[in-house]
């Protein structure tokens, strides 16, 4: 009998379903091998020499692999197809020896895959390890030097680390954006205008920045004449969107579900495990080609002849190096339809199936009008009305029906009667802050992190106070700021984005067999030190800023009482800290009824997994509980 190690349960109850009696399936239950973290367990005098161990959760697993190894004929490591299930592989060889292992790799669980991946094994990717063992080195020696100075010279408990320092110096710096902004009036000028049907304009190249002068113009536009300058049409054809990468598929389940990307990333492993798609840690848009095949079929029998392009869709994958899965997330079977699986799935499957579809095609007018009056005006509409809906019968725009866009037939040189003026008060927006959708999208742009990384980093810095989370949009917290301050301006390198960007490109260069890993750790290391010692001899301690509430404190009578960030969240205390010792449970209240009992207020509460969630003020008497602020849970949307 043949042995299959995989890394889940799951994945191999999915394996155990379809390899049949000859194969034994067994589970790492995840790394089985580890660096400990109670100390740097990075050898810098010796090459950086990892001292890896075996993780002592996983003795029994560790057991049983030994004892099936040593009954099996053949092993097969069919870890995850990427470094870290390299990696993991490379350390399940190292406890079942390498006398039988070999090495699969299939991007998708169904037996086809599998049964190709078995035909073909080969050895250990070395350079895809060595990448893994050096991000992990590189991480360690930024984590485990920066943190203990973070608590000598800003608080206890803090942590930084390569890439989450610098996706909090995105959201700090977007804060600072926020807060020097001043808005700027202005006035939108909207004209109603008839010819056989009513259609409305837009004044524009026509600066109104207060109300006296939006009185002024809505005055000579009363007493205007109106003349079509000219009609443009032209078709308009959109494309679909590339199939699903991490990233998008991240941001999708952001902006379209209200999720965070770890819970999307579950979602999709678990329907990975299951056999349902492809891995789902990309950064490719490639397609194979018999995929491409079958998605052809399955849209020429369901949608006919006219939905199916003359040749199929090919998508460029921006990522300079495919170190992950070599294609893009999409169904495993084009046939089994999104009907009671899950919204993600149902999602997945759309995205690739339209993203092989035809165009869908628009006819799109434009109306440019001159009023004549004490000056003259430019004001333009513009209409768009769908001729063929393409790819959108898959993934159609809700609400699109809901919208006229249809404009009047007027001919150029035309007299339009006018029906009324709307002028109305604006002010610019400041930048948004950056929600789960935006933030992995900057990341992603920046080449910060990659696909295996953007839901860890961002439930980390939440974690770590550094941001919390409101209403979707992320705030950096006085902890996040002072943090900031002293790593930019102590390290500024370290987070500077460009720099941490070449840094995941030296990875990949490892990933390659371009460049050895300890030479790339030497490169950083030696400057970091000698920094590292400079700063944590002459930087001065940095202070965390504090929000007064408005009452003295009751124990001392002389200071004032603030909210202050510590490991567990929010708690108020003194300002003469640490001479004056009082306390008290900060309480975040939202203002409204509890739903259950009418009585209490819903309050944030802390949960042991360090997550917060809403709960009645009147606990424990009152049970109530959600994740999600009652009132704002966001409902299913459809991609604009």
């Amino acid at each position: 009998m043949d042995l299959i190690i995989v890394e889940s349960p799951t994945k191999a109850r999915t394996l155990s379903k379809f390899l049949g009696g000859d194969f034994a399936v067994e589970a790492t239950m995840g790394h089985i091998k580890d660096l400990p973290k109670s100390k740097l367990s990075v050898d810098v005098e010796n090459n950086f020499l990892p001292d890896y161990v075996s993780v002592e959760k996983k003795a029994d697993v560790i057991k049983k692999l030994e004892k099936e190894a040593k009954k099996a004929k053949n092993i097969f490591l069919a870890t995850d197809p990427d470094r870290e299930g390299e990696a993991i592989a490379k350390h399940v060889e190292e406890i079942v020896g390498k006398e039988k292992s070999q090495r699969i790799v299939f991007h998708e669980i169904t037996k086809e895959a599998v049964e190709e991946a078995i035909a073909s094994p080969r050895k250990i990717d070395e350079n895809l390890v060595d990448a893994q063992t050096s991000r992990r080195v590189l991480d360690r020696l930024v984590g485990y030097n920066l943190s203990p100075l973070l608590w000598k010279k800003v608080r206890r408990g803090l942590s930084a680390g390569r890439v989450q320092s610098v996706t909090v110096r995105l959201i700090v710096e977007r804060e600072r954006e926020i807060e020097k902004f001043r808005p700027s009036e202005y006035w939108q000028i909207f004209v109603t205008v008839k010819s056989k049907k009513e259609f409305v304009v837009e004044l524009l190249k026509t600066e109104v920045s207060n109300k006296k002068r939006a009185d002024e113009v809505v005055t000579d536009l009363k007493n205007s004449g109106y003349i079509v300058l000219d009609v443009k049409k032209r078709e308009v054809r959109k494309n679909p969107y590339p199939p699903f990468t991490t990233s998008t598929m991240t941001q999708a389940g952001a902006r379209l579900f209200g999720w965070s990307a770890k819970r999307t990333m579950s979602v999709a492993q678990g329907l990975y495990e299951e056999g349902l798609i492809t891995y789902h840690r990309t950064d490719s848009t490639n397609i194979a080609q018999v995929a491409i095949s079958k998605a052809r079929e399955f849209i020429k029998k369901e949608y006919g002849d006219s939905y199916l392009p003359g040749a199929a869709r090919a998508y460029k994958t921006k990522s300079k190096v495919a170190q992950e899965a070599h294609e893009a997330i999409r169904p495993t079977d084009m046939n089994k339809k999104p009907d009671g699986i899950n919204k993600l799935y149902d999602l997945i499957w759309k995205r690739f199936i339209a993203c092989q579809m035809e165009a869908s095609v628009y006819d799109e007018t434009t109306i440019n009008v001159e009023a004549q009056g004490k000056n003259k005006y430019l004001l333009r509409a513009s209409g768009q009305i769908m001729r063929f809906d393409g790819w959108r019968k898959v993934m159609p725009l809700k609400g699109m029906e809901d919208t006229p866009k249809e404009l009047p037939e007027v001919v150029k040189g035309e007299s339009l009667d006018l029906i009324k003026i709307d002028s109305t008060q604006k002010f610019t927006e400041p930048p948004a802050r950056f929600n789960e959708a935006s933030l992995i999208k900057t990341l992603e742009k920046l080449g910060i992190g990659r696909p295996s990384t953007y839901a860890p980093i961002i439930t980390t810095i939440q974690i770590r106070q550094y941001v919390e989370k409101k209403e979707g949009k992320f705030f950096a917290t006085s902890v996040g700021m002072a943090v900031t301050d002293f790593l930019v301006n102590n390290f500024k390198e370290i987070v500077d984005y460009k720099f941490t960007a070449e840094m995941e490109n030296d990875l990949d260069n490892i990933a390659n067999g371009e460049r050895k890993w300890q030479v790339e750790m030497k490169s950083f290391w030696d400057p970091f030190k000698k920094k590292l010692d400079s700063v944590t001899k002459d930087s001065k301690r940095v202070a965390i800023p504090t929000e007064k509430i408005g009452r003295k404190c009751p124990d001392c009578k002389d200071g004032e009482l603030v909210i202050r960030i510590g490991r567990f969240g929010k708690f108020i205390s003194c300002s003469n800290f640490p001479e004056c010792k009082h306390t008290e449970k900060y309480i975040e209240k939202f203002g409204m009824k509890c739903p259950d009992c009418k009585e209490g207020e819903i309050i944030i509460k802390r949960t042991g997994r360090g997550r917060h969630f809403f709960g009645c003020s009147r606990y424990p008497d009152c049970k109530w509980a959600s994740w999600r602020k009652p009132g704002k849970e966001k409902e299913d949307g459809e991609e604009k």
